[in-house]
Order: structure tokens, then sequence, then C-alpha cells
């Protein structure tokens, strides 16, 4: 594949994939579930406005949103999944007026009721349920949508139900007591609850299926899979078979001629510029907030064994689930995201061959300001999650899982990295002038930066007042296309400057590999986006492409086994290539997640089929674990090592922390998927196809005795895994320590020559 045509595939492929994904958001916003302007009883009466329902979904996403349990299966995996929940809550007491109760009696029937009739009876309260509940009665010519008997009965039951639970609290489910402080409070977020239900119970008009496309899954109230969801599913294993084939072909087709031994360049005692020096305190920095996201998860893990309580001791006041949740996903982010921009500022002056003038004083200014957002995010999110800044979202926190911080910490970040990218560019903009090529690695190194910035903008498009179709769409655009894709593009890049620097590579070779590289993430991944979008109000074409895409999406993964081969006949090789042994094997095992983490527990729960039985269950953290830590944070890891080797003296080096701190966070992730996460997750999925999603997320399971001792031998591997931990802040500590007190000394000895504007290393 030679530069001009890699060039017009790659833009094909985004301008083709964006004019899809942007279709399709446009779509779902046409199709998304109504939020009437009233909703009334058969008499006329108003239950709830457009106003209640808004208000509502504005006090669930200030005060923990997608934390405290979840919506349409987005969220937290302990409390209940409240679409889910009140759905099945409105069906039983529809059911037990179908079976002849009164309204009164009605409220108070109950799951064991209803299995206690004959199959007879059973089966006709069923039919009866499915009929009333699934008629769409929302007339759109004014707005309104009139309400069934059994709804209209089940609503003062789900107000109580629900007001009483936030405002006192619950251990099983995490949630600290006094969250509703006022009865019109929890009738606003019943509201909203009760709106979430009526649209994943509710047929789309003149069709046969719910805006949900029948998710969840509940019999009683007559959602099952679509006829689609298993046939796109069938279609996405023929497209990941058939893909894989392909990729293997091209992918060793354009390995010719690249079996050549290396010619590693030879090692010599670093010589960094100032600015690239001004990194090491970055990394420092990721790996204290690393530490900290490590215990917070180890914590959050506990609050599924007693609630509210650590070991006995009350924590609701001073760090809830909620809060301690949302801490650990915002410093996973944090932390790598930091690592992966350090690793930009590094590579810039090696690769524009001249520190810039002032450029370190400005990578120290970039380092304050990242500071200032980090905590100012993490104390905002904490202040609102107690209900101390009300309903605000500016300082406290939005609400949605991963882009939890406050819009003024969000835009702050924002500038953080056009600073960053500003930085990134002055710093190779030399060897952007001598690279004729337009699409040549350095260039291709600026439009990975460019994107950085750009597609975490997106996060900028909703607010808490969107509508919630609309917010999970752009959301996804962030989590998705920034994480999974334009930082896995920017790292593809980085790396390939970092392999073809140290010899390890051609240049010619390892451009020629990323183009390919990018291709497929990008040819796959963006449309992919929709798998996260199947049972969100979006129309049954979103569940096509997704599974489609999604499938596409694990073949560059599949090609990552022979990566995997490849760099460890690197790591091996001898002679000038054993300083760069640790962050090859750290490379690796990037390669062996990806594998692994995104590629089979992804593709695990891609296809349509599964996923509607799977949603909202704990079989998402085995995939997110796998990928998140052990593809992005191996990788941050990997890109910080390659850094810091060509950062301090080689003295400062240390092989044996960083083998213990290999070895310690593989197992220790390796421990906890197989021991804790694999089971819990596959024992609540079989749960859900017997009973119900409603079940598999409620008190019963999530805090049966299966759970909890899965929960506790999580333990075992946590502590090898915070060992591992420990030993790379230590392996970081030493080489800084050792660094600073070497070069003290030859300064000392000799005073320094260098200037500013000297030849990076």
């Amino acid at each position: 594949m030679n530069n001009q045509r890699s060039k017009a595939i790659l833009l094909f492929v985004l301008v083709a994939a964006f004019s899809v994904l942007i279709f399709g958001g446009a779509k779902i916003n046409q199709h998304k579930p109504p939020m009437p302007a009233k909703i009334v009883d058969a008499q006329g009466q108003v239950v709830f406005t457009y106003d209640d329902l808004m208000a509502g979904q504005r006090f669930y996403l200030a005060h923990g949103g997608q934390h405290i349990g979840s919506i349409w299966g987005h969220g937290a995996y302990l409390a209940a999944d409240w679409s889910a929940d009140a759905l099945h809550r409105t069906g039983l007491v529809a059911a037990g007026l179908a079976h002849g109760l009164a309204a009164d009696a009605a409220r108070g029937f109950q799951q064991a009721d209803l299995d206690a009739l004959d199959a007879g009876e059973k089966g006709r309260v069923q039919a009866l349920v499915a009929q009333e509940l699934r008629q769409n009665r929302y007339d759109a010519a004014s707005d309104t949508l009139v309400l069934s008997t059994g709804q209209a009965a089940a609503v003062p039951s789900l107000v109580a139900y629900y007001t009483q639970l936030w405002q006192g609290g619950s251990d099983a489910m995490s949630i600290p007591p006094g969250v509703v402080k006022t009865a019109e409070e929890g009738r606003q977020l019943t509201a909203f609850f009760w709106w979430t239900a009526w649209a994943a119970g509710t047929n789309r008009p003149g069709e046969t299926y719910t805006y949900t496309a029948n998710w969840p899954y509940d019999p009683l109230v007559g959602n099952g899979p679509l006829p689609s969801a298993l046939v796109w599913s069938i279609a996405s294993v023929l497209l990941l078979i058939a893909g894989t084939g392909l990729a293997i072909y091209l992918y060793m087709k354009g390995r010719e001629g690249d079996d050549e031994k290396p010619e590693f360049a030879k090692f010599s005692e670093p010589n960094p510029t100032p600015s690239q020096r001004a990194t090491l305190p970055y990394f420092l920095v990721a790996l204290v907030l690393f530490i900290l996201q490590a215990a917070l998860g180890s914590m959050t893990g506990h609050y599924a064994v007693e609630g509210n309580k650590v070991f006995g001791v009350d924590l609701t006041h001073l760090l809830p689930y909620a809060a301690s949740r949302t801490w650990h996903l915002q410093l996973a982010v944090f932390w790598i995201a930091t690592c992966w921009l350090a690793t930009g500022l590094v590579i810039g002056p090696a690769v524009g061959g001249k520190e810039p003038k002032g450029q370190k004083a400005l990578v120290l200014t970039l380092l304050g300001a990242l500071v200032v957002v980090v905590l100012g995010a993490l104390f905002g999110t904490w202040a609102g999650i107690q209900g101390k800044l009300g309903n605000d979202y500016l300082f406290g926190t939005q609400g949605y899982e991963y882009i939890e911080l406050g819009r003024v910490w969000q835009v702050a970040l924002i500038a953080g990295m056009l600073l960053w990218l500003a930085l990134v560019y002055r710093a190779i903009q030399p060897a952007l002038r001598q690279e004729k090529d337009a699409g040549g690695l350095t260039h291709l190194l600026l439009y990975a930066a460019v994107s950085i910035p750009l597609f975490y903008a997106v996060g900028l498009f909703y607010t808490p007042g969107s509508h919630i179709s609309n917010a999970d769409y752009w959301r996804w655009w962030v989590v998705h296309l920034w994480v999974e894709n334009f930082f896995e593009v920017f790292a593809t890049v980085a790396l390939a400057f970092v392999l073809s620097r140290v010899g390890a590579v051609k240049q010619a070779s390892a451009t020629r590999a990323t183009y390919f590289s990018i291709i497929l993430y990008l040819g796959s991944g963006i449309i992919g986006t929709f798998h996260h979008l199947y049972f969100t109000g979006s129309p049954l074409f979103i569940t096509a492409l997704g599974a489609s895409f999604s499938a596409l999406e694990v073949v560059p993964l599949t090609l990552l086994g022979f990566e995997v081969y490849q760099t460890l006949k690197l790591a091996k090789l001898g002679g000038d290539a054993a300083p760069y042994k640790w962050p090859l094997y750290f490379f690796t095992a990037v390669a062996f997640w990806n594998m692994v983490g995104a590629g089979v527990f992804g593709f695990l729960i891609n296809p349509p089929i599964v996923l509607y039985y799977a949603q909202g269950l704990n079989t998402t953290p085995i995939h997110s674990h796998g990928a998140l830590f052990g593809v992005y944070g191996f990788l941050a890891i990997a890109l910080m090592l390659f850094s810091v080797r060509n950062i301090v003296k080689q003295a400062a080096w240390s092989d044996t922390l960083l083998k213990y701190a290999f070895w310690g966070l593989n197992l220790g992730l390796a421990g906890m998927m197989v021991m804790s996460l694999i089971p819990a997750g596959f024992y609540q999925f079989a749960i859900a196809i017997k009973h119900g999603i409603w079940y598999a997320r409620s008190p019963a399971v999530t805090g049966s005795d299966f759970i909890h001792t899965v929960t506790w031998l999580r333990v075992i591997p946590d502590v090898v895994f915070d060992l591992g931990a420990f030993a790379l802040v230590g392996f970081l500590g030493r080489a800084i320590a050792v660094d600073v007190r070497l070069r003290r000394a030859e300064r000392n000895a000799t005073p320094s020559q260098s200037a500013p504007g000297r030849r990076a290393a």
C-alpha cells in the first residue's frame, strides 16, 4: 500500500464513516421517544408535566446520575436499573387489576403473587398486561399522553416507593439517606423514572416493538428480543470471520520485506531538553492519580458487599458509592490522558530537533493548569453528589458516566488540551516544514494531536437538560471516538515514532503500518459507536449498523497476536535493544489485553442478541476493565517508560522494579477478571435470561451470597495489582531522585553549557 493510495483510502473512510454517523444521529433525534407536555389519566387529570420529567432528570443527574443505578442500562451496576424497575412495578399493578383486584390491593400485588397463579391465569394476566402497557396513547397533535388504567393506578405507589427509597437510603443499593429531601423532589424523580419505563414498554407508532427495541427483557410486559437482534448478531459473526481473514492477508502482504533483523540505534546517555525533563512531574502526578484510582476501585467494589459501609464504617457522609465510583472512572481518564499528553510533549522536541524558546515554562504552566482542573473536577463532583450544589452542573457533576466533571472544568480541560496542541505544534514545526509529504508520519502526528481536543469538545453538545437519547449519542462520541479511536490513533503514531527512532522498525514500514492500523480502527470504530445505542431510543437501523461495524472493530484486534509475537522478538534481542526491554514488554501487554479485553470480551457483549440480555449487568465491567486498564492503562505506562528511558540517566533505571510492576499489574488484572468479574457477570447474565433484567439488577441478586463471595475473592488479585502499582511508582520516584542527584553532581563538577535552544535528545 503506497502512501498516496493510503491517504486516499483514509480520507474516503473518514468522510464516509462520519457521514453515516451524523446521519444516524439526525435519525435518532427525529425518532427519539417524545417527552409529552402533559401526562394525564383517563379523566383528564394531570399526573406529570414536561417540567416534572425534566426536573426529575436534572435532579437525578445532579446527584450522581449514572453512578446511582442506571437508565436504559447505562450507568452503575449496584442499584436498580430504574427504567426496568419502574416498568416491572407498573406491570405488577396492572397485573393485579387484570386479576380482578381493586386499585389499592393491586398496588400491593407482587411477583410472588403472580408466580402463585396457575399457568392459565398467569398467561391470561400477562397477555392483558402486555396488551395494555404496550399500546401507545401519546397524541402528537396535543403533545399529551393519556395513561391506561394500570399505569394511572401504579403512579401513586411508584411515587411513594421512590420517595421513601431516596429519602431513607438503602444499604443494599448503596443509596445514602437524604438524597431526596422533599415530597416534590421524590415526585419529580419518579416522573423521570416513569417516563424512561414508559418509553421502554410502549410500542413506537405503527410498530410492534417499543421505543427501546423491547429492552429491557421482561416477560410480564411483553418485552422480548426482536428477530432482527438475532439476525444482525449472526451477520456480525460472519463479518468478523470474513474481515479477519482479509485483514490477516493484507497484514501479511504488507509485511513483505520486513523480516530482516532490525538495526537498533545505539543507546547513549540521555541528553533531554529542559521541556522534556519538565514532563517527569507529569508522569509522577499521573502515577499518584493511578494509585488513588486503584484504591477507589477496591473501595467501590467493596460497596457491593457492605452497601454504604466499608469494614463497618459508614461512609455515606464522607465518600458514598456514587462519589467513589465517579472518582474511580474520572481518575482513570485523568491519569491515562496525562501520560499520553506528556508523551506528546516529549516526542515534540525529538521530532522537531530543537527546543522552542520558553517551552519548559509553558509545559510547567500546563501541568499546573491540569492539576487545578483535576482537583476542581473531583471536588465539584463530590459536592454535587452530596447535594451541596443543588442541581448545578457547571461546577458540580453532569451525571453522565465518564464525563461526570462539571461544565466549567470540562471547558478548562479543553483549553488545556488546546495549549498542549500548541506546544506539540511549535515543537514539531521544523520537521513539518522539512516533510514534503502532507501524509507523512510527522503530519499524521499533528492530525492525531488535533483530534484530541476536537473530539473531547463534542461533550459540549449536550447538557443535563438535553433529551437523554441525544445526550447519549454525543456522550459516546467522546467515550468511544475520543478514547477508543482517536487517542488510539495518536498512540499508534507516537509508538511508530518511538519504534522507528530506536531502530526497531524502518520509518517507511512504520508509516505503512500506521496507515493500515488507522484505516482499520477508524473504518470500523466510527460507525461502531452505534453499538452503544441499540436500546437508547434509536431506530432499528442503528442496531444493524452498530452490530456490523462493532464486529469489524474486533478485526484489527485479532492482528495483535502477530504484534505480540513481533514485539516479544524485539524485546528479547540483546545488545543495544536491552534498554527498551521493559517498555516493549509493557507494549506486549497492551497487545495481549487488546486482543482479550477489547477483542474477546468486547465482542462477547457487542452482538445485539447478547447485549439485549447483558446490558446493564456485570458482564460490561469484564470488558471495561480489560480494555480501559488492560489496553489504555498499559499503553499509557508503555509510552511513559519509552519517554522516561530517554530522559533519565541510565543509572537511574531499575529493571527489577519494572519486573515486579509488570507481573503484579498483569497477574492482578487477570486474577480480578477470572476470580471476580467473570463469575459475577455470567451469574447475573444467566439470571437475566431466565427472569428478566429487573430481577437480575435487584438486591436479591446483587446482594446474593454468590456475588458477595466473588467480591470478597477479589481482595487477593487487588492486593497483587496494588503491589505492582506501588512498584511502578517506586520505579519512577527512584528514577527521578537518582537522576536529579546525578545531574546536580555533574553541574557542581562542570558548569552546564546548555542553552534553551539546544538540539533535542
